[in-house]
């Protein structure tokens, strides 16, 4: 499974057209209260009944709060195929802290 920084996610969604999708597995709770721009929330649990839903050959960077549940998607979604999968390390707890210091924390 690859990863990528906040930092490193922050210059390739400066750099690269098109975006990768970026799909966050947290909490509807957690998204309302804070999320990267442009995210996609499909919560943890719903991802094994509704991974068909994205598109396999899509970059996707798989968010959580700090790294761990994305990890365990990216995980999944590789074993189902999925062909540019990446989990973001540190999750928004690092997206806050090294590129958006103005986002919430929790």
């Amino acid at each position: 499974m690859e990863q990528i920084t906040a930092p490193e996610l922050n210059q390739r969604l400066q750099d690269a057209e098109p975006h990768p999708l970026l799909l966050d597995v947290r909490e509807p709770h957690e998204f309302s209260y804070c999320h990267i721009p442009g995210s996609v929330s499909l919560p943890m649990n719903q991802v094994p009944a509704r991974f068909a839903e994205l598109d396999p050959q899509r970059e996707t960077v798989v968010i959580c709060h700090h790294g761990m549940r994305s990890a365990q998607v990216a995980h999944f979604l590789t074993g189902k195929g999925y062909a540019q999968i990446i989990n973001l390390v540190g999750g928004v707890a690092a997206w806050a802290a090294l590129v958006d210091r103005s986002m919430p924390t929790y």
